[in-house]
């Protein structure tokens, strides 16, 4: 009885260590393509053909008792298919197709950036890629690391609404464990977060297609933006578009993995904007013109300094623009008029807005340029660049001395100003204020990039980038065109 028993154990097909995969995931995932080397072995290998592959230190065949046929792969009634559930669905429909008659699809996409520019140093333990950086290092082409949002800042559009208790910690930063790109483990993370928000009615299940944007230099080309749709998109009556883009839980996910997320309804106004208006100073341009104007004046020395404070104040909301505006032009009172022809060699376009305009215009959109500064600069970089509308600050200059005398002309074009002229230029094209996208950087920029269908925040301050429909913390303003849906080699065809 022992005898046959350890026989039995000594028969026993199974697998050898040969046969076996180092990889958990290579082992048990869904789908394994069918044109395996010859040297491959898998379950079938060992029911089907135990006798024809050495797989076990058997010495003699195994025979089956008596009254059992041996399974020859063809089924049969006394022995059926056996269907496993593999938990894929192949249809020549699915649901990112075109809705059914009589339904409409609740699209979202989320467009994913990396920000490749700025990682994330590890809280505990440092990053085996990126060295440590000390605190309050500066972004590129000088801007200062509060162009972001703080850490431990809650996301919300009123900062009365800021919580009193002490902030959680910040999460632990996980590119640099999983890829400094926008890696699988990134967009699962991501799938697995929107699925805990509610569908709407009647949906049972959240569908997701991605195409990826943009790749790295590297040799393997890893994704550094990628567009997700997500089919049906989280349900609006929980949770309306303007608040799912503050949730906490975007938020921290864009934290940890170190990407900007941009949500928007898929519809078909998304891919074909037809108006796009910028402000000038710090988007159009990396430098504010007026600390320019206010650098050159060497008494009192102090006069630079206090003129770029106002500025940064007012750009980050916590002083009223029109007032503010008028209080730094009123320190300027005296410098010559020719100044601004002066300052136009000194003016630096930011990274690729040449580029992006080259494309607008190639693609029939209309640009504008509104800006809080001052309108001999800003008329003269819009010809320069090639935009279609204009607008700015008209400061008054002594006709005896030509000398400015501390006043300005007419309406600031400050905030409300802003948005005046943004709905008066889209009614003059024609052009429905879905189809207008906004840029900008500073407080003063909200109003117009809320009246617009998109608005956009561009290495903006807290507040701002809080607020806006969709914020880009890059290096080229050339990433614009991602949210329309296009793609590295569409771009490089429309900038050609």
């Amino acid at each position: 009885m022992s005898d046959r028993s350890n026989t039995a154990r000594v028969q026993r097909p199974s697998l050898s260590s040969n046969m076996r995969s180092s990889s958990y995931l290579q082992e048990h995932q869904q789908y394994r393509a069918p044109n395996k080397p010859e040297g491959h072995y898998g379950i079938d290998t060992v029911v089907e053909d135990m006798n024809a592959t050495s797989i076990a230190t058997s010495p003699s065949p195994i025979v089956p008792p008596k009254g059992v046929a041996r399974f020859k792969g063809i089924p049969s009634p006394e022995h059926p298919p056996t269907i496993v559930e593999s938990g894929l669905s192949h249809e020549l429909s699915h649901p990112n197709c075109t809705p059914a008659p009589g339904t409409r699809s609740d699209k979202l996409v989320a467009t994913l950036y990396y920000k490749s520019t700025a990682p994330r140093i590890s809280n505990a333990i440092p990053s085996p890629q990126q060295a440590s950086s000390p605190a309050g290092s500066q972004s590129p082409k000088g801007r200062a690391a509060d162009s972001e949002i703080p850490g431990n800042m809650a996301p919300t559009s009123s900062l009365d609404t800021f919580p009193l208790e002490p902030p959680t910690a910040e999460p632990e930063p996980l590119d640099h464990l999983y890829g400094s790109y926008v890696s699988p483990m990134c967009i699962t993370s991501f799938l697995h977060l929107m699925s805990s928000f509610p569908l709407p009615p009647g949906a049972s299940d959240l569908n997701s297609a991605h195409r990826c944007l943009k790749l790295d230099q590297t040799s393997d080309h890893h994704p550094l933006v990628v567009e997700l749709t997500l089919s049906p998109g989280p349900s609006l009556d929980y949770l309306p578009l303007a608040d799912l883009r503050k949730h906490e839980l975007i938020y921290r996910f864009e934290r940890e993995w170190n990407v900007d997320v941009a949500l928007r309804a898929d519809t078909l106004f998304r891919r074909y904007p037809r108006l796009v208006v910028f402000d000038m100073d710090s988007t159009l341009i990396t430098q504010e013109v007026i600390d320019l104007l206010a650098a050159t004046i060497k008494d009192p020395p102090d006069l630079a300094a206090r003129v770029a404070d106002i500025t940064h104040r007012a750009m980050l909301g916590e002083l009223e623009f029109d007032s503010a505006f008028r209080e730094r032009v009123k320190l300027l009172t005296g410098l010559p008029g020719t100044l601004f022809n002066d300052l136009r060699p000194v003016l630096d376009v930011t990274n690729g807005v040449r580029p992006l305009l080259r494309a607008l215009k190639r693609l029939g959109v209309k640009t504008a340029v509104l800006s809080g500064g001052f309108l001999p600069l800003t008329s003269w970089l819009a010809g320069e660049l090639g935009l279609d509308y204009a607008h700015a600050n008209e400061v008054v200059i002594d006709e005896a001395t030509g000398r400015l005398t501390g006043e300005v002309k007419g309406r600031i074009v400050g905030a409300e100003r802003k948005r005046e002229l943004l709905i008066e230029i889209a009614g003059k094209e024609g052009i429905p204020l879905d189809q207008v996208v906004a840029v900008g950087d500073g407080a003063n920029d909200l109003l117009m990039m809320d009246a617009a269908g998109l608005g956009v925040a561009w290495n903006a301050k807290p507040r701002v980038q809080m607020e806006a429909s969709a914020r880009l913390n890059g290096d080229s303003l050339l990433d614009l065109l991602y949210l329309f849906g296009f793609n590295d080699e569409e771009i490089s065809q429309l900038i050609q």
